[in-house]
């Protein structure tokens, strides 16, 4: 189902058919690096992380993680959508995208999308952003998208410390 356009991308919730595109993309070298070893193994283990994942928080939050697609092509280039983390206090803005389309500005249009969907749509009074201290490019986005940094924690079963962004919403 379609959530969202912009001048280049479709966002839209996972089904089970993006099971071998997720698998490709949860075990990319950037990813592991970056969002950690999610333990999908297959096609068929990612299948059931996406209907597990994705699909199930859709349904019971009304938002997820979405698949961005270019619009000229359908072709899938990453993720980037809303997850509720029992371990922050407001929804996390997530994204990841495969390196063949990095510098290109897509990540920075789908989450400037999402973030005006999460505050003008879905009116949530806040929105959180999540990475690593080392992740350069990650932090330039939350800070472009005009989250501020407020401070780092450690989440078990991570060992390291996550740094914590915030951005709060003025009701309208």
């Amino acid at each position: 189902m379609k959530i969202l356009s912009t001048e280049r991308l479709h966002l839209r919730t996972m089904n089970p058919e993006d099971a071998a595109f997720y698998f490709e993309l949860v075990n990319d070298p950037t990813w592991l690096e970056n969002i950690g070893d999610k333990g999908v193994r297959s096609v068929e283990g990612a299948r059931t992380a996406i209907q597990d994942g994705p699909m199930a928080m859709q349904a019971l939050h009304g938002h997820s993680l979405y698949v961005m697609e270019r619009q000229s092509d359908g072709q899938p280039l990453g993720l980037c959508g809303l997850i509720k983390r029992d371990t922050l206090p407001a929804v996390d803005i997530g994204y990841a995208i495969r390196p063949a389309y990095f510098g290109q500005g897509y990540t920075y249009e789908a989450a400037a999308a999402v973030l005006a969907y999460a505050r003008e749509q879905l009116k949530l009074p806040a929105l959180m952003g999540i990475t690593k201290p080392g992740n350069v490019n990650s932090i330039r986005l939350l800070e472009k998208l005009g989250l501020c940094y407020i401070g780092s924690e450690v989440f078990p079963p991570n060992t390291e410390a996550t740094n914590k962004y915030r951005i709060e919403f003025t009701p309208a």
